[in-house]
């Protein structure tokens, strides 16, 4: 493992914190000079983004040009370079995306705006299963502590910069896990559903393999609901967050159901609008796009 440095220019779709504050991880803090520090698989990343001044000639003259730089340094396994295009799905045209989406309507327009540097990241399957099982009814602080604790007891430690960071842990540093054990960590009554799913995905009775290889996402989602604490709104989660990269689900929570209801369907009790109501209503108007849809306008209602 070494330490390593990417320079990335002038990036489209590219801003810290609406990729790292949009619900989407639970691994990346935020440090005082607005960088972010974050554990990929077997690795830490520091992630810097800022505004430089370098000095062009035109022609005979001499002008100060502003880039953008986003500065990736880190400690791991492999090239950076790569990681870090594969991780944060670099070669995927998001400005593209981003206009095919602005057309369908203001609302949404109006929301790309907001979370204009959105990037959905290819995180490791097998730790968005687990994280998305934590993250069920809780909130985004104790479902990091959660994580950080679950890493410390049982992941690899790198030592970087003078810390100490925790890489999550596998399938096989969690066999031997006890139900007692993952509650002792604070998970309550979703300890016991940690234990199941490591148990059923170490047998083989979900093969995290054969879901990366299959296209079918309805089939591969059929495949995740068999995990225990994996519903229907953590399966979508997963196939949107995780490297499946599936942007033909829409996750739906208490955020969505309210700006779908408020933008669209217009129900005088939100809670009263079926899931169904919702998906059919995200196929027609976005398509197989929909699941990025959902995040610019999750985020945006969110925050707003």
């Amino acid at each position: 493992m070494k330490e390593q440095k990417y320079i990335l220019e002038n990036q489209n779709s590219f801003e810290l914190k609406d990729i790292f504050e949009c619900g989407q991880c639970f691994r990346w803090n935020e440090q005082e000079d607005g960088s972010y520090i974050g554990i990929i698989k077997n690795g830490v990343i520091q992630v810097k983004k800022e505004k430089k001044i370098c000095k062009e000639m035109n022609g005979e003259e001499e002008i100060n040009k502003t880039k953008e730089i986003i500065t990736f340094t880190g400690k791991c396994d492999g090239n950076l370079q790569g990681i870090v295009e594969k991780y944060f799905d670099l070669k995927r045209d998001y400005e593209k995306i981003k206009s095919q989406l602005e057309n369908i309507d203001e609302y949404l327009k109006t929301s790309i705006e907001y979370g204009k540097g959105i990037r959905i990241l290819n995180q490791d399957l097998w730790e968005t299963i687990i994280s998305f099982i934590i993250s069920a009814n809780n909130n985004i602080p104790r479902i990091k502590g959660i994580i950080e604790r679950i890493s410390q007891k049982y992941g690899n430690e790198i030592e970087w910069n003078g810390k100490k960071y925790y890489t999550f842990p596998t399938q096989k540093q969690l066999k031997d896990v006890t139900v007692q054990e993952f509650r002792n960590l604070g998970l309550g009554f979703r300890d016991i559903r940690l234990y199941e799913t490591t148990q059923m995905i170490l047998n083989k009775e979900v093969d995290l393999e054969n879901l990366r290889k299959n296209p079918n996402t309805q089939e591969v989602r059929n495949e995740l609901l068999k995990l225990s604490g994996v519903g229907p709104k953590v399966a979508d989660c997963i196939l949107l967050f995780s490297d499946l990269k599936r942007f033909d689900v829409f996750p739906i929570d208490v955020w969505v159901r309210r700006v779908m209801n408020d933008l669209y369907i217009k129900e005088s009790d939100e809670s009263k609008v079926s899931k169904a109501k919702i998906e059919k209503l995200a196929e027609e108007k976005f398509g197989d796009l929909k699941g990025l849809a959902q995040q610019y306008l999750f985020y945006w209602r969110r925050e707003n």
